[in-house]
């Protein structure tokens, strides 16, 4: 009798220990100028690795911080660039070929005399000051050998169209390679998903937001998403006033040096990792809705769903490539 309480124990204590499930871990924080929010399922808290990873992707690829690898390079100091600063140029330069310069990121001069960038410039239309910076425009100026980048002519590299979904998928990598499979990593609205949410069994259920243009937050669709990686850009809420009331949109064209004309106000973008997704944003925002069509023919990876103006003003919305309804 006392043998079978024994082993009917020892079951019942297996039993328990299988069926437990690890607790959907939760952290945030200020990250990018914007905030973080990563779910994921493990009893272990990973906060300090986290602030780690993204203190060194920072002085990698921040031009906000001036002893950054990339500020250094901006201003030709001698510095030896990192492996994140290299995945990030191949996944620029990936894109600025297929998008034939459309993304580019040696446009940082003009953002900056825009004062949309980290420079505080007087926020300049004056034509000779343009055309002048744009002189030094085209990412073909920067050339990358086995072992350094060679800047051309003052070039100027600017990464904040890419850097924060790159920075989502190496923390995403990093909760991977401790095997966990379900987790959400969100940096201002960029995220990655992988697995489900074990709390419904679904994929993650993430929100598209509404183009509102006063600073309010409302999300009237959703979608589920896992495996993949999201990115949205608006020209709803970063934009310039001038002293005559025309607004600017932070998206500036790489051909001319002035910001985008567009009727686009948000597209969002489901891509295999978070880095091509927030690229590829950025760059169908400057491409318009049929611009991005005759794009997507040649990429059926990419899914997009814009939110527009139609000639009456009306909003609009379409879905690309099969993107979630």
């Amino acid at each position: 009798m006392r043998r079978f309480f024994l082993v009917l124990s020892i079951v019942v204590l297996f039993v328990s220990c299988e069926e437990k499930e690890p607790t959907n871990t939760k952290l945030s924080g200020p990250i990018f100028g914007t905030t973080y929010n990563i779910q994921y399922y493990s009893e272990t808290n990973y906060q300090k690795e986290f602030d780690s990873l993204f203190a060194v992707i920072n002085n990698s690829l921040s031009t906000y911080i001036s002893d950054s690898d990339i500020s250094k390079w901006n201003r030709n100091e001698p510095v030896e660039v990192d492996a994140h600063f290299i995945k990030v140029f191949n996944a620029s330069k990936k894109i600025f070929k297929e998008s034939k310069g459309v993304f580019d990121p040696t446009i940082g001069n003009v953002v900056n005399a825009w004062n949309f960038g980290p420079d505080e410039n007087k926020f300049l239309t004056d034509s000779t000051t343009i055309n002048n910076l744009m002189t030094y425009v085209g990412f073909d100026r920067v050339i990358k050998t086995p072992t350094k980048f060679i800047r051309q002519n003052k070039a100027y590299l600017d990464f904040n169209a890419i850097a924060k979904g790159y920075g989502i998928d190496v923390i995403s990598e990093f909760i991977a390679s401790k095997g966990i499979g379900d987790f959400l990593v969100d940096i201002g609205g960029d995220l990655r998903a992988s697995g489900i949410n074990k709390e419904s069994g679904k994929g993650w259920t993430v929100g598209i937001e509404d183009p509102n243009f006063d600073d309010t937050k409302s999300y009237s669709k959703a979608i589920t998403l896992t495996n993949k990686g999201m990115a949205t850009s608006g020209t709803y809420r970063k934009f310039k006033v001038d002293e005559a009331g025309n607004r600017y949109a932070h998206i500036i064209d790489t051909k001319t040096g002035y910001p985008t004309k567009t009727n686009v106000l948000s597209v969002s973008v489901i891509a295999p990792n978070a880095m091509l997704a927030d690229g590829y944003a950025t760059t169908f925002q400057a491409m318009g809705v049929e611009g991005t069509k005759e794009f997507l023919k040649f990429h059926p990876e990419l899914q997009v769903y814009f939110i527009y103006l139609n000639e009456s003003n009306t909003l609009q919305t379409l879905s690309l490539n099969g993107f979630p309804e």
